[in-house]
């Protein structure tokens, strides 16, 4: 490693041409500093916020927090404007040709924004969206929702089709020069569906694929999952290779301009992967990454460990020049599809560094590729409900707006020092409403159902049940993991309903457990509200 800064990085990290970076911090900032992270400016916002911030090609910034909020920023970061919409932004903006952008919300809108932040145009979707738009080479706006769908509208916003995939859709479209776009879901696959909204192909993985996939210049799709693998499967949806990083996968991968990809994981590692899926070099730093590579043109990678570390490796090769070999398409993240002219000059804004004396990297220990094809069969999961959104990845619009100045990273809980029961009376007291739906503790609600809970993040958990590995969505209040009761009742198997009498509350049965978490749903929801009690009508 040759720079690192304890930085409270909350967000991905954007790239500018000139080196500069740009993120939003755990101190609900928007920072920008130079190559190395020595500050140059930062603009205090109304909460922390995970989105990458989009630098337009005129140094203006655009970028998004927790407080619903969208803000411009000059180049020396002044304010230009800012637009407050209808939920919490997490998904990346995607900037058109035109300089409007595109925005998307956990309130479940897709919002088209002029330069001068006036709205153009509104799509509402019916679900929180946490899959950051991305722009095809006609104008097309594609994004993913939860409610298992991933959307194409027209350049003014009316609906083209929906593709219906087995799950949740968190993972971020990549676009290819004919539209075609890739994705991963919950249901353990990676999607490509065509400029027409016809499949084109699945690939199995083992688990959920929250990542989002890129485009390789030599037209891999290029994504991990979290069963530990990462895949590269062609355009034709067969399987390349397939490299066994180990660790649970959630950051995009990028291809640098040797064609080696870089990829980190959950565990804390980054890996170089060479272009038949061998093993290059690796950097352990035990620390989780669960956001994905940036890489100057001048050839610096960066990447954020947990607690908000920047960690920068220099001297090494920049992109590679193509459609999407990063996420959202290019370092300062526009989400678009390059016209042949932003291509060109790509390639001369990278030549310098392609050529370089690169500084070397102690090799890896070599890693056995896996088969192509994963040997366990696909474990279906059970879809959400299209029409509300009843699981989301990460919090929705909160009852109480403001995030913590310095958010933890959720651990896996400690092994049950209480009973069942006392776990569920736990869960009970805590319960809090958030935008319609009922939330309990994740670890006193796993508790109560003896379920093990794995690989907490900001945005999901995996829980074990019944020998599989299931992930549901997770939101922090005041630095604590909560689930949807929702996302508990929508397990395989899951039953729950309304209990009155002495032990009133909900019951929830899972896996042969069940348990009373008493709640006072009158007081807490209205059963108006329909998202998160359909699941009673089962």
């Amino acid at each position: 490693m040759d720079v690192f800064k304890e930085l409270r990085v909350i967000s991905g990290v954007t790239v500018s041409g000139n080196g500069e970076l740009t993120f939003v911090g755990s101190d609900a900032k928007i920072h920008r500093t130079d190559a190395t992270g020595s500050s140059r400016w930062a603009f205090p916002v109304g909460d922390i916020g995970r989105a990458y911030p989009v630098v337009t090609p005129q140094g203006v910034t655009i970028a998004a927090s927790y407080d619903d909020t969208v803000y411009a920023l000059d180049p020396a970061g002044k304010l230009l404007w800012k637009l407050k919409l209808d939920g919490d932004i997490f998904a990346t903006p995607a900037l058109r040709i035109d300089g409007s952008v595109i925005v998307a919300t956990a309130g479940g809108t897709i919002h088209a924004l002029s330069p001068a932040g006036k709205t153009l145009w509104t799509y509402k979707v019916g679900a929180p969206v946490f899959s950051s738009p991305a722009i095809g080479p006609d104008g097309t706006v594609y994004f993913g929702a939860q409610n298992n769908r991933m959307h194409a509208l027209t350049p003014g916003g009316q609906l083209k089709w929906a593709y219906t995939a087995g799950s949740l859709v968190f993972s971020s479209p990549a676009v290819g020069p004919d539209g075609s776009v890739y994705f991963g879901s919950s249901d353990r696959r990676i999607h490509a569906v065509g400029p027409d909204g016809q499949p084109k192909w699945t690939v199995l993985t083992g688990l959920f694929v929250n990542a989002s996939p890129i485009i390789t210049s030599g037209g891999l799709v290029v994504v991990g999952s979290y069963d530990g693998n990462v895949y590269a499967v062609n355009t034709s949806g067969e399987t390349e290779w397939t490299y066994r990083a180990g660790a649970g996968v959630a950051g995009s991968a990028v291809e640098l301009s040797d064609g080696s990809v870089i990829v980190p994981d959950l565990s804390g590692t980054v890996h170089a992967i060479g272009k038949a899926g061998q093993a290059l070099w690796q950097i352990k730093t035990g620390k989780k990454i669960d956001t994905g590579i940036s890489v100057s043109d001048q050839g610096s990678l960066y990447f954020v460990t947990d607690g908000g570390g920047l960690n920068i490796v220099q001297k090494q090769r920049p992109l590679a020049v193509g459609p999407w070999t990063t996420f959202h398409g290019a370092p300062n993240p526009v989400g678009r599809v390059p016209t042949p002219v932003e291509l060109q000059a790509q390639t001369q804004a990278r030549r310098a560094a392609a050529s370089a004396v690169v500084a070397a990297l102690k090799p890896a220990t070599p890693v056995a590729t896996a088969p192509a094809q994963p040997a366990r069969p696909p474990q279906p999961t059970q879809p959400t409900r299209p029409a509300q959104p009843t699981t989301p990845t990460q919090p929705t619009q909160p009852a109480q707006p403001t995030q913590p100045a310095q958010p933890a990273q959720p651990t896996q809980p400690a092994q049950p020092a209480l009973t069942p029961e006392q776990f569920a009376a736990a869960a009970g007291q805590q319960a809090r409403v958030a935008d319609g739906q009922l939330f309990l503790p994740l670890t006193e609600a796993a508790g109560a159902l003896g379920l093990t809970v794995r690989n907490v993040t900001v945005r999901t958990a995996t829980l074990r049940v019944q020998a599989q590995n299931l992930p549901v969505t997770v939101r922090l209040f005041d630095r604590v993991a909560f689930v949807p009761l929702a996302a508990l009742a929508d397990l395989p198997g899951a039953q729950v309903r309304l209990v009155s009498g002495p032990a009133r509350g909900v019951e929830l049965g899972v896996a042969g457990r069940t348990a009373v978490f008493p709640v006072n749903v009158a007081r807490l929801l209205s059963l108006q509200s329909g998202a998160e009690f359909a699941v009673d009508a089962r």
